[in-house]
């Protein structure tokens, strides 16, 4: 009973906050982008900060130390709505491709629009592919991190789906690595689930897998043997 009150109470406050944050963040547009991005942050630190005291969920990471001093294309696992919060706090100041529909929604679009994301239409084939590339490579030039999900939706634990290319030929075409990221959010925050159970999320950053000179097919097969694998050793039941 505890646990699902807290959850409740958690996720209610998601979207009680998201407006009013929402609304905070649109009237920083005419500061600099540091100023839109740290009130960001300053919200991801809320959420995760009563996911702990509310929900008892909290994370660990390792191979933080396989960051590239270099900003480049980093490509995470996604099967929770958690590593969507968290990355904000995994990696430095980012960007991500995402479905240009996230655009639309009132308020939180506005402010993803702040952010500068790579918006695509992931119906669009080829085309999407080269928007990422190209406006992938302006992000990386601006300094920005690009954060990719690579089978480019949630996908429950246990599971997978086929890894797209792009992140490897943005990767490729501006001369960077890519970086794999694990994690078992999934198994404690189901997705369109108000639970959230118990216990310590794990996230392990891969080494960076070199791109240049390489099939992006054999890089994306690697970062996919690498995650794959990585998750299957964290998957376990929640702790109770």
């Amino acid at each position: 009973m505890r646990q699902w009150l807290g959850s409740v109470v958690f996720t209610v406050y998601l979207f009680v906050s998201v407006a009013i944050y929402s609304i905070v963040v649109i009237a920083s547009a005419p500061f600099p982008h540091r100023v839109t991005y740290r009130l960001c942050v300053y919200w991801v630190d809320s959420a995760l900060f009563l996911l702990r005291k509310l929900c008892r969920l909290d994370h660990v990471v390792e191979g933080l130390e396989n960051l590239p001093e270099q900003n480049t294309v980093v490509l995470v696992k996604h099967s929770s709505a958690w590593e969507a919060l968290a990355q904000f706090k995994l990696f430095p100041t980012q960007t991500w491709v995402m479905k240009r529909e996230l655009l639309l929604a009132p308020l939180l679009g506005w402010v993803i629009m702040l952010l500068k994301p790579i918006a695509i239409d992931r119906g669009s084939g080829r085309i999407a592919v080269q928007k990422v590339i190209d406006e992938g490579q302006k992000r990386l030039a601006e300094g920005f991190w690009i954060v990719i999900f690579p089978e480019g939706t949630r996908v429950p634990p246990g599971e997978s789906r086929r890894y797209g290319l792009s992140g490897a030929l943005l990767a490729s075409a501006a001369g960077r690595p890519v970086v794999p990221v694990a994690h078992n959010a999934g198994v404690f925050w189901p997705r369109r689930s108000w639970l959230k159970r118990p216990g310590t999320i794990q996230v392990a950053v891969g080494p960076a897998i070199p791109t240049v000179g390489r099939e992006p097919r054999d890089v994306m097969a690697e970062v996919r043997g690498w995650i794959e694998g990585r998750i299957a050793e964290m998957d376990s039941p929640p702790a109770a």
